[in-house]
């Protein structure tokens, strides 16, 4: 019998904003650690460490506010919702020759040519669209520690906030754990793919969506390189890069054309 572990975390919604307490307190204990019991002190005595301790606490503090900045963002953001009686307009989502993709059965129903449709919100569903309570574009898993989903729309700030909260973490155990989430998470964007299509992309010879590394970073982060550490995009990125609303994905195809 086949476990569905994306119906078990959607369970653990009932955590709410306790978690977001609890990432609060995290980052709470590490300033006081950082600013308060380490380098505060070592600031005040004067000499070099003074002046060593004085550029250790300024980065600290520039790499506290971004985490929050890209935490409040992940947490408000709307991961990407389908808009009401949306229909494909065209069959080009259609499945490769040779490529599998396995439907569960709690909503995640097999794509017809075009995308497909939700039983569930009884609505069209747009490629790489999948349903946690509601269709969510190009979702990617349901986060309890930011107490929302992550998607299309929201993915690139909850990139942001598992790499600056890694500066945040004291405590070895957790920050490996939360290390190997990171790497899990950078393999998934150097291939275009979500925590979801791995499990759903089983067979697929060559994933569809793959543009190279380089594009797929893009795909998520946008062009312009002076954006990428802060939970922002560009208007011009917005405008030109239709993957960043989660509506429409360029495939290979579309590139190499």
């Amino acid at each position: 019998m086949e476990i569905n572990v994306f119906k078990f975390c959607s369970g653990l919604r009932v955590l709410g904003h306790v978690m977001i307490l609890l990432v609060a307190a995290i980052v709470g204990v590490s300033y006081y650690a950082v600013v308060f019991l380490t380098y505060g002190p070592q600031l005040l005595r004067g000499g070099f460490d003074s002046f060593l301790s004085f550029t250790i606490v300024i980065i600290f503090h520039v790499l506290l506010v971004l985490l929050l900045w890209s935490y409040i963002r992940v947490v408000l953001k709307d991961p990407g919702s389908v808009p009401e009686n949306w229909r494909a307009v065209s069959g080009e989502e259609s499945l490769e020759v040779g490529t599998s993709l396995a439907a569960a059965e709690d909503g995640f129903e097999r794509r017809s040519r075009g995308g497909g449709y939700c039983i569930h919100c009884q609505n069209g569903k747009p490629p790489r669209c999948h349903h946690c309570q509601r269709c969510v574009l190009k979702m990617d898993h349901h986060c309890v520690w930011v107490v929302n989903c992550v998607g299309a729309c929201n993915y690139k700030f909850f990139l942001l906030f598992l790499i600056l909260y890694l500066d945040a973490v004291l405590n070895f155990a957790f920050a490996l754990s939360l290390l190997c989430f990171v790497v899990m998470h950078a393999s998934l964007l150097s291939s275009n793919t979500t925590s979801v299509e791995v499990h759903e992309k089983k067979g697929v010879i060559r994933w569809k969506y793959d543009l190279g590394r380089k594009k797929n970073f893009e795909q998520v982060f946008g062009t312009k390189k002076s954006l990428w550490l802060f939970p922002l995009f560009s208007e011009d990125d917005l405008e030109k890069i239709p993957a960043l609303h989660g509506l429409e994905f360029p495939t290979r195809s579309d590139v190499d054309a």
